[in-house]
Order: C-alpha cells, then structure tokens, then sequence
C-alpha cells in the first residue's frame, strides 16, 4: 500500500526547545493513524507543520512521495489535507451550506460570465448531494448555533470533503461529544475510510484508539518511541509507552465506609444569568451527603462552568441558595468558603487556580497565605512554606527541574498536583473538583483518582465535575446529568450505561415503562 502522507525528520524548534524532535512517520492510503502521547509530548505541533500552520525547523513533509513545502493551511489544502481542530471554526449565525461553503461560494452565471451574485440554489442542491452522499443527517438550512457540538463536527468534516482533501486530520475529536455522538463519529470515519480517504487521528482516550485505528504512533517528549499495528498492541501496552512505566488504566473505586445520611451540601433552585442577560444556570437542586461523590456529567457548554463558579464563589447566583454544613452560604466569597472547610479544583489552572509569574513556593500556599501555619502576625514564615512546599513534593511526586523556578515551568500535570496538594493540606470537609485531570498525562491521572478516592474514604465529600465520562462513571457514587443549565436525570453509574446517560446528556429524557 502507498505511502499518503510522511513525515522525514521533522523537526520544530522554539528557541533552544525541540517541541518536535526528528519525527518519522508514514501513513499509508485508506488508513485511520491514531496519533497518542501525553500532553505537551508535540503532537499538535506535528500536525501543525502537516497543516501548514506552523513550518518545520528542519525535515521534510512528502505527500505521495512528492516532497512538499506547507506554507499555509490554503498549500495544505491543494495539496488534499484537510483539519478537523478541536476547537470549530464556524460562523454560529450562518446556515449548514453557507458555513461549508465559505470562501468557496458559487456564484451566478450570466452567458459565459459569472456575476458577483450567489447561486443559492446551486449551493443547497450541491450541499444537499455532499450530506446525502455521506449519510450525515443534517439539513443544509439549520443555522450552526441550532445543532448540538456532533452536528458542527459533522459540519466541520464536510468543509473538508467539499474541498476534496484525501488526507483527513481531526484534533482530539471526541473531547466535547456525547456517548452517542462519539459513536456516530466512529462510524463516520469508518465510512471514510472505506471511501478512500486517508485519517489522521490525535487522541488521548486508548478505548478509541483501540475503536478505530489501523495503526498506532506514540510520541513522547517530542520523539517517536512507538509504532505499531492496532492488532499487535493493547491499551495498557500503549500507556506504558507514553508514560514510560506500567500504568494502572482502570479505577478501583470499592468504599471502605457507607455514604451518611448526614447532607454537607445543598444547592436549591440556583439560578444565573452571564454578562449578556441569558440565564445560564436554571433552577437546580441537589443534595451531597458526607462521604459521598457526586459527579455532575454533561457536554461542555450546558452550565457546569457556571454552577461551579456560583458554588465556589466565582460568580454570583440570581436565586436560590447555597448550604454548607447548615449554614447559608450563598454568593460568599472563595476565602470565606475555604476557611470553613471547601476545598477547590478550578476548571482552569492557571486562570483560576495557580500564578504563572509566581514561584513554585509560592502557589503552594496561594488562597491560604494567612493561614498561622505559615503567616504569624501578619509576616510569611519563609522556612514554614518551604517546609510545606518539600512536603508536597514527597507526598504527590510532583516533579520539578529547578525548585526556584515560577510555577509555569512545570508540565500539566505537575502544576496540577500543586494544587490538588494544596487544596488537601487544608483538610477541608468538601472538595470542588473541577476538570482535575484536564490536560494531564496518563501516569498523573492515575495517581490524581487515587487521591481523589483516597479523600473520600477519610470520610470526606466531594463535587466531581468533568466532561470525562469515564472518570465520571468509575470515581462517582451517584451522578447529576446537565443539559442547557438544567438538570436532565440522576443516576447511579453502577445500575447505568453511557448510552443512557448519553441521551441524559443530549437532553432526552428517558421514558419511563
């Protein structure tokens, strides 16, 4: 089989670091290639310089055997790579047809002339073949703010098709889908590829992997340090190679102690609206028991931000009431909240959680600086937060190259367990942990949930949100499904599927017998 795409040497530097580091890769024609490794390992780098978007410091790209020169994602394009980004580029006011067909309009035609007029119903009987000939259900009229994050996809894969790219690439894919809509895709790409097209996959969930590929490249820290055939490896296999040691993929979440009765939390009817007027956050209510964890499941964008905010004192709720512990604790401040026993897993690191400009040392006791364990009569006890710094590095392995350096030079997962550190040092009551595995390579996840359960088993609750449905399902006791800023079900992930909880997240309630 015919080598598509190769990757010869390819090699980017900023600076003094290698993000790439001679990369050799060849996909061959009508093959999906899965492209795995941890964060920051320089995937989306490569598939950067394969795009056109950024231009290699060194190696060369062949496409077909021709050695190509990408210097623009419009070189990639005639050149029949086409990219998929994690984050959609459309235009949300606009149709199905006009998004697929931007920058590439048909224009009416007046004899042997074209006008500055659209064709329009050239363009919707054009539009219309391309979805029919795909099996995408979507109708060409829909405007893009109407579709649910699988339609945009759909969407996105069919600006490419329509450009006639041979070459597919698609970033993270499945990161904002729902079960079923992960399902679609899957079936989609399989499609493709039994249309002739070549796929390039970059993906971090090993379940898809094993799904979908044909062949597997694991890179880490900027080297190739594994190519293999789907059908030759395993999911553990794979982890090991990106971690550099046995990883643990699945979670033993057994209790050691029942869930009380006793309620340490209640959220009743909250509600919020976000700066432009629209209500966000509609009337939700739950309860969180001591000892318990509750996870709050659903595609990004239905509200989870919000009511996080709300509950830690980001942002400030409209109606209804916070309780903690008994006490009112609605629209308090985050220092207020901590110093009565919550602790907190922001959503954003470094935006809500840690300083990039401040030192390692620092961030160790950022939000509990006058603390008396290291602030006496107003005055930092220097020697008390390094000691506390040193006792979090023993304790959660963070990994550090210069232990006076700021903060930001740590990977994803370090500075994540800064502050998972932190936040556990203070021995509060109830944690709000918000996307702790985001952007975090294999070996830390594994080690995050271990903490996570390790707290609940102390007796400790915990509010557990993430777009992760597998973290959700194995760490969680019970679980809350959002959908457009209100609750859809709850569940308990032990009597559930991810197709169940899938239409819970989708919006549809499921009916009962």
């Amino acid at each position: 089989m015919r080598s598509m795409i190769q990757a010869i040497d390819l090699t980017k530097k900023f600076g003094d670091f290698a993000a790439n580091d001679h990369i050799n890769i060849d996909v061959k024609e009508k093959e999906i290639k899965c492209i795995v490794g941890e964060n920051g390992a320089g995937k989306s780098t490569m598939m950067n310089m394969l795009y056109g978007l950024l231009q290699p410091t060194s190696g060369k790209i062949l496409i077909r055997g021709k050695e190509v020169v990408l210097n623009s994602p419009i070189d990639a394009i005639q050149n029949g790579i086409g990219m998929v980004h994690q984050h959609f580029k459309l235009v949300p006011s606009l149709t199905v047809y006009e998004n697929i067909l931007l920058g590439e309009e048909i224009n009416l035609k007046k004899g042997k002339f074209r006008t500055p007029f659209i064709d329009t119903k050239k363009e919707l009987s054009c539009i219309e073949k391309l979805i029919s000939d795909n099996r995408f259900e979507l109708n060409p009229m829909d405007k893009i703010e109407d579709l649910s994050v699988g339609g945009r996809q759909r969407v996105e894969i069919l600006k490419m098709l329509y450009r006639n790219v041979d070459i597919l690439i698609l970033d993270e894919p499945t990161a904002v889908l729902t079960p079923q809509e992960v399902d679609q895709l899957m079936a989609t790409l399989k499609g493709l590829k039994e249309q002739g097209k070549t796929i390039i996959v970059i993906t971090h969930k090993l379940r898809e992997v094993m799904e979908i590929a044909d062949s597997v490249t694991v890179i880490k820290q900027g080297k190739v340090v594994g190519n293999v055939k789907k059908k030759d490896t395993s999911e553990e296999e794979l982890a090991q190679m990106m971690v550099g040691r046995d990883v643990v993929l699945s979670v033993d979440s057994k209790r050691k102690n029942k869930i009380e009765d006793e309620i340490i939390y209640e959220v009743k009817e909250l509600s919020t609206r976000n700066d432009c007027g629209k209500e966000v956050v509609s009337n939700i209510s739950f309860q969180v028991h001591k000892g318990e964890i509750l996870g709050i499941a659903g595609v990004e964008g239905n509200g989870q931000s919000e009511l996080v905010k709300m509950i830690t004192g980001l942002m400030e709720s409209t109606s209804g009431t916070n309780t903690f512990c008994g006490v009112n604790v609605t629209n308090w401040w985050p220092d207020k909240l901590r110093e009565i026993g919550m602790g907190m897993i922001p959503e954003d690191r470094y935006a809500q959680g840690l300083c990039k400009d401040m030192s390692i040392t620092e961030n160790c006791i950022s939000g509990y600086h006058g603390k008396e364990d290291v602030c006496r009569h107003g005055i930092l006890q220097k020697s008390k937060i390094v000691e506390k710094r040193d006792t979090f590095i023993k304790e959660f392995d963070i990994r550090i190259g210069n232990i006076e350096g700021n903060i930001s030079c740590l990977s994803g997962g370090n500075a994540q367990k800064v502050i998972i550190a932190r936040e556990l040092a203070a021995k509060p009551k109830l944690l709000i942990a918000c996307q702790p595995t985001r952007g975090v390579d294999i070996g830390s996840i594994e080690f995050i949930h271990h903490q996570i359960l390790k707290f609940r088993d102390e007796g400790n609750s915990v509010i557990l949100v993430s777009s992760e449905l597998s973290e959700i399902m194995s760490l969680s006791d019970r679980v809350v499904v959002m959908c457009k800023g209100q609750i859809t079900g709850e569940i308990s992930p032990k009597e559930t599927t991810t197709a169940s909880m899938g239409l819970l997240m989708a919006g549809i309630h499921k009916k009962e017998d």
